[in-house]
C-alpha cells in the first residue's frame, strides 16, 4: 500500500437523520411558549378586541334595536348629535363630580385603614378579611339597602339627622344630595378593597427604613409622610388609575338607587354609563350608544394617560433630587 493512499482522508460521514419523535419534540419546544399564551390572546381577541372594533364600526351607522340588521351609513353624525345633546354634557359633568367625591374620600380612608392594619393588632386576620366583605357584596343588594337608608320620609340617615336638629333631605331629588348618596355607595364598596392593596404595598417597604427614621427621632407621623407615602407611590398611582376607570364606567349604583335610567327626574345623577344605556335600550339608538361607548373609551385613555404622565414627571423630579 502506498503512502498516498494512506494519507487520503476518509469521506465525511453524514449526520444521522433525526427520528420523527425527536423532530416533533424540537418543534414542540419551539412552539410551546406560544401554545401556552394562545388561550389568553384568543379570549382577548374574541371578547375584548372584536367588540371594541365592532362598536367603532356600529358607531358610524344608524342602527335601531328593533331592526339591528338595517344599517344606514351616517359617518360622524352620531358623534355630532352626541356633542350637541345637553344631556350628554350633564352626564359627563355628573360622572366627573361623582367620580371626584367618591374616589378622593375612598382612597384617603383606604390609606388610613391600611396604616392601622399594618400595626400588630388583635384579630388582625379577621379585620383584614372583613375589609373585603363590602366588595364581595352584590352591587344590587348594597344599592337597595342604601336606597332605603337614604329615604326621605323613613330613611335612617334623615332620622339620625333629625335627632341632632337637621331637617329631612330629599336624597333622590336634590342634585348635590343624590350625588353624595350614590358616591357613598361607591365608597362603602371599594374602600376595603383599596385598603388591602395599600396594606400589601406597605408590607413591601423595607423595615430598615422605619428603623433608620426612628433612630433619627422621626415621629410616627413623620415616618408615615416621609417613608410610607414615598414607598407607596406606585401603588397609589395604580389605585388612582383603577378608580378613575371605575368612576368613568359607573353604572349599577346610579341605576338601582332609584330604578331610573335617566338618573333622577332632572338627570341630576345620570352618569355616562346610564346615558349610554338610555340611548341604546331606552330609545333603541344602538349607533348612538356605540358612539357614547367609544367616547367613554377615549375619555378613559386620556385620563389614564394624564395620571401616568403626572406620575412620571413626579418620579423624574424625585430622581433629580
Amino acid at each position: 500500500m502506498t503512502l498516498t493512499a494512506l494519507e487520503t482522508p476518509a469521506p465525511p460521514v453524514p449526520p444521522p437523520t433525526p427520528s420523527w419523535p425527536s423532530r416533533a419534540r424540537r418543534a414542540w419546544q419551539k412552539m410551546s411558549p406560544y401554545a401556552y399564551i394562545a388561550p389568553f390572546f384568543t379570549l382577548f381577541a374574541a371578547f375584548g378586541l372584536f367588540p371594541l372594533i365592532y362598536t367603532a364600526f356600529v358607531s358610524l351607522y344608524r342602527v335601531e334595536l328593533q331592526t339591528p340588521g338595517d344599517m344606514e351609513w351616517r359617518g360622524l353624525d352620531n358623534y355630532t348629535v352626541l356633542f350637541t345633546d345637553e344631556f350628554f354634557w350633564i352626564s359627563l359633568r355628573n360622572t366627573f363630580t361623582i367620580g371626584v367625591i367618591s374616589t378622593v374620600p375612598q382612597l384617603v380612608m383606604a390609606l388610613g385603614l391600611a396604616h392601622l392594619l399594618n400595626y400588630r393588632l388583635r384579630a388582625r386576620t379577621f379585620l383584614r378579611t372583613a375589609m373585603l366583605l363590602p366588595y364581595a357584596t352584590s352591587v344590587a343588594a348594597a344599592t337597595l339597602v342604601f336606597a332605603q337608608l337614604f329615604g326621605r320620609d323613613f330613611g335612617l340617615i334623615n332620622y339620625v339627622a333629625g335627632l341632632v336638629g337637621f331637617g329631612p333631605v330629599d336624597w333622590q331629588t336634590g342634585t348635590v344630595a343624590s350625588q353624595i348618596a350614590v358616591s357613598t355607595i361607591v365608597v362603602w364598596r371599594w374602600t376595603g378593597y383599596n385598603a388591602l392593596i395599600y396594606l400589601a404595598g406597605m408590607q413591601s417597604i423595607p423595615q430598615e427604613l422605619y428603623e433608620a427614621a426612628e433612630m433619627d427621632g422621626a415621629s410616627k407621623w413623620r415616618q408615615f409622610f416621609h417613608v410610607t407615602l414615598p414607598g407607596l407611590r406606585p401603588t397609589i398611582v395604580f389605585t388612582v388609575i383603577v378608580s378613575t376607570i371605575g368612576a368613568t364606567q359607573l353604572f349599577g349604583e346610579p341605576l338601582l338607587f332609584e330604578g331610573s335610567v335617566s338618573g333622577g327626574i332632572s338627570h341630576q345623577y345620570q352618569t355616562l354609563g346610564l346615558y349610554m344605556y338610555e340611548q341604546g335600550w331606552g330609545f333603541f339608538h344602538l349607533g348612538r350608544a356605540a358612539a357614547i361607548a367609544w367616547v367613554m373609551f377615549l375619555l378613559i385613555v386620556v385620563l389614564v394617560g394624564v395620571n401616568a404622565l403626572l406620575a412620571y414627571r413626579r418620579s423624574r423630579k424625585e430622581a433629580v433630587r
